[in-house]
């Protein structure tokens, strides 16, 4: 039977000594391509319509098969119906490059749970680009000899602090935390993709002023499944509005926080850090047979940290 054994380089580019042109966005671009954005729902504000703009202008290069928007796309209490105007405020007259009119790929963050969440999803019925299946859900992409499978969960009902506060986040505490758990292990023991990858709004390691509840309960709900299954490759997430890159020793996973795609905060390393950073921007994953690479992008253009991770097929 065929092993996979995964073997980290990670990288960090100065954008001083690697200035960003659509020549260099050509050279990272793979076989498979995906943007991931989040924490971004400002209604043009900060840095959010100049993001925007970049996505569009770097998606005519890289060409991605889907955006994952992973959480808080509306801030700060959610929608509360699939005509409320922050569908446009926030999204359609913001991400509006004829490139960005392509699949996203959504799950919930804790600000869309202070409002209507069954909108998020019934938006898939309003705008043709808008995928949300179910609260938590799986998509696979091939190509040629790659393939790559997202699995998006649902974070906010699995950490107590959300489901206690029933007055702010409504329909935390009506999710079946026991359903998404075992559908997520039950996922991820079928998948026989090259590569793996897990996205929820929530970090499991991070270095944040947030409750450590949240890292906690993310790690004793998500992480032990997760370190279950060799064949995850990298876990990412966004909610605390900065770019790190964590690795714990014995550890095959890769740990990444995407930073805010409108407005970032500031970050410290930590023992376990390979790379932070404070500024907004989004990510670029690129995939091709045997190398899977996440490119931590500013807002503007400039990439900053690249994590490469690579299989060695025995």
């Amino acid at each position: 039977m065929k092993k996979c054994f995964y073997l980290l380089i990670a990288l960090a580019i100065s954008t001083i000594s690697f200035a960003q042109t659509p020549d260099q966005w050509e050279k990272i671009k793979g076989e498979i391509n995906v943007f991931m954005a989040n924490d971004l729902g400002r209604n043009g504000y900060y840095d959010q319509k100049p993001i925007a703009a970049l996505m569009g202008k770097m998606a005519e290069v890289i060409e991605p098969e889907c955006i994952i928007a992973a959480g808080d796309v509306h801030h700060f209490d959610g929608v509360q119906s699939v005509e409320d105007p922050l569908w446009m405020t926030n999204y359609e007259l913001i991400y509006d490059h004829p490139e960005l009119m392509i699949s996203w790929l959504p799950i919930l963050g804790n600000h869309e749970y202070r409002g209507n969440t069954q909108a998020v999803m019934d938006y898939s019925n309003i705008s043709r680009r808008w995928c949300m299946p179910n609260r938590y859900y799986t998509r696979v992409f091939k190509e040629d000899n790659t393939s790559i499978r997202f699995v998006m969960i649902d974070t906010t009902p699995l950490m107590s602090k959300y489901r206690k506060d029933s007055d702010k986040y409504p329909d935390a505490c009506k999710q079946d935390v026991d359903q998404q758990l075992q559908w997520l292990d039950s996922v991820l023991s079928v998948a026989k993709e090259e590569w793996v990858i897990v996205v929820g709004h929530h970090p499991i390691y991070a270095e944040t002023p947030k409750s450590a509840s949240e890292r906690t309960d993310m790690q004793a709900n998500v992480n032990t499944i997760l370190q279950r299954h060799k064949n995850v490759a990298m876990y990412l997430c966004g909610h605390i509005h900065n770019f790190q890159h964590i690795r714990q020793k014995k550890n095959h996973i890769d740990y990444v926080v995407n930073s805010s795609a409108s407005l970032s905060r500031e970050v410290k390393p930590t023992p376990h850090t390979v790379f932070c950073s404070s500024e907004s921007g989004f990510s670029v994953i690129t995939a091709d047979q045997g190398e899977l690479c996440l490119h931590m992008v500013d807002k503007n253009g400039n990439i900053l940290h690249t994590i490469r991770k690579i299989t060695f097929i025995e």
